[in-house]
């Protein structure tokens, strides 16, 4: 009871404030930048894979980061909608279309992140795909969240 993860919170602080709770096997080494698996309760919101343009449909940079921060703030505008915040996002996928610019870009994106998201790290999964259907965009973000 009480395990510190690496964002300074315990599981329980985490799971009392958001009505959901990390499940961290014990002895498996904790990951960084994510949580192995997520159990939550509540109304369940399904985002759609958001790229990095805004409301009118425009691409806002051209860099990896800049599209994978513009796809944050689109994901918690919709969740807004549900009455959700980043606190209540259970599950990621990002679907990158080259897995070196992401691993490269890994310290500007993981500061990135925290400014939009917070010390809030859900279940997430990362996969390089050929393409996306959004020509010039460079990462597509999914969300799944539980709102109470």
């Amino acid at each position: 009871m009480g395990d510190e993860r690496s964002d300074g919170h315990t599981q329980e602080q985490t799971a009392n404030a958001t009505d959901w709770r990390i499940l961290q096997p014990p002895g498996w080494p904790r990951p960084s930048g994510y949580s192995p698996a997520v159990v939550a309760s509540g109304r369940l919101v399904s985002v759609s894979g958001q790229v990095g343009w805004d409301e009118h449909g425009h691409l806002t940079a051209l860099e990896f980061v800049g599209q994978a921060s513009q796809a944050l703030r689109n994901i918690l505008a919709i969740l807004a909608e549900a009455g959700g915040g980043p606190e209540h996002i259970v599950r990621l996928t990002w679907y990158v279309v080259d897995k070196r610019e992401y691993l490269d870009c890994g310290r500007e994106l993981g500061r990135a992140y925290r400014a939009i998201m917070g010390a809030h790290y859900p279940a997430m999964t990362a996969v390089q795909v050929a393409a996306l259907i959004e020509d010039g965009a460079r990462v597509e973000i999914e969300a799944t969240a539980v709102v109470p």
